[in-house]
């Protein structure tokens, strides 16, 4: 009998995995600063790596994995005993052995931690919980291979329990010899304090429009032809954009700025046939993105009567103007920041309770018209 391939909660779904990720795209700044460290001797036992989510954490993660596990530590010396040359860069070829190993899952140098499945439930946990980390005791005590480095990707930190927090803590604070910690986190201020204080942190950058479309073909993505709105509302995040092109999200963006557009005098039969969209058996996804590009479009409109302008970049068809004749002056966009403090409660009060999707969506653009009427 077949086994059942365990989830992966460290792909986004339709792209590869960050290990199968060739090449890291815009954050050549985070990946010169760890050379920079390499090079000069003064490599940290533990990385931070922050950033949105979606930019290439993991991808970076994995990167420096490779290059850990694959380039002779300058001690090591050359074959005559020199020093061998500061490397220049990060890659490593795909076809040295480390890295197939890397693919395959299958390097004795390196300890992967995610959320892991609960034995008891057969689901996924939402968290990391102290024997993910635990685990990672017996891979220290094994004897250490090809020139003795090992190395620990954690992602995301953000999901580990108070358990499991403090045991990673522990390690830390006396930590193994020749082993690097690459700790994957989104929102770092979540961590300990002694957590972050024990790692130098890799800061990455959301992606220009530019470099968000060369990932998402190397990802094999087709990438839409507005690639300025799907980085805009992607918000230079990768993982993202493929969330927005798998579930339409350019089309439902451009819609509600559509329905809004009619303010104050809504167009209820298109409001109606949103919020039907939205109710349908299996479109979960679809309405938490919904919800999620509502609170975003509210968000631009209180930034654009704010600064007196809108954003440089058009997310849809004739937000512009619909920005501008709905959110003219900072007064109106109090409002519009009120508004959406108000739906985002009512939106997380309706998810607790079941309220019905379609209800949810019709109290949120009644809200919105209420706001829009003044």
């Amino acid at each position: 009998m077949a086994t059942e391939t365990p989830p992966e909660p460290d792909r986004v779904e339709g792209a590869p995995h960050p290990r199968e990720t060739p090449e890291l795209i815009g954050q050549d700044s985070a990946q010169a600063a760890f050379l920079e460290a390499f090079n000069a001797g003064r490599m940290h036992h533990g990385w931070l790596i922050t950033g949105p989510r979606g930019v290439g954490k993991a991808t970076l993660a994995w990167r420096i994995a490779l290059f850990l596990l694959a380039t002779p530590a300058a001690e090591e010396g050359g074959l005559f005993g020199d020093a061998p040359p500061s490397p220049e860069t990060l890659e490593i070829s795909a076809d040295h052995p480390v890295a197939r190993r890397l693919l395959a899952g299958s390097d004795p140098g390196l300890f992967h931690i995610t959320r892991s499945v609960n034995e008891k439930t057969g689901r996924m946990r939402d968290m990391i919980v102290a024997d993910d980390v635990r685990r990672l005791n017996q891979f220290l005590q094994l004897s250490a291979a090809d020139g003795g480095r090992r190395v620990v990707i954690l992602d995301c930190a953000d999901e580990m329990n108070v358990q499991a927090a403090n045991a990673l803590l522990k390690m830390l604070e006396e930590p193994p010899a020749r082993t690097t910690l690459l700790l994957v986190s989104h929102q770092p201020t979540r961590l300990l304090p002694t957590i972050r204080s024990r790692c130098r942190e890799l800061r990455l950058s959301p992606l220009a429009a530019g470099d968000m479309a060369q990932a998402l073909r190397q990802a094999g993505i087709d990438v839409p032809e507005d690639s300025g709105a799907l980085a805009e509302l992607s918000g230079g995040s990768v993982g993202e954009a493929v969330r927005l092109i798998n579930l339409d999200g350019l089309k439902i963006y451009a819609e509600l700025v559509a329905i809004l557009g009619t303010l104050p005098r809504l167009d209820r039969a298109r409001a109606l046939k949103l919020a039907e969209a939205a109710a349908v058996r299996g479109a979960e996804d679809r309405f938490d993105l919904l919800i999620g590009l509502t609170d975003l479009l509210l968000s631009r409109m209180a930034r654009s009567g704010a600064v007196g302008a809108a954003p440089a970049v058009q997310a849809a068809p004739g937000e512009a103007d619909m920005l501008a004749r709905l959110s003219p002056d900072p007064a109106k966009a109090r409002a519009w920041a009120e508004c959406a403090a108000e739906i985002g409660a009512r939106a997380r009060h309706g998810r607790a309770v079941n309220l019905d999707p379609a209800a949810l969506v019709l109290d949120t653009v009644f809200r919105i018209q209420q706001t829009a009427a003044g």
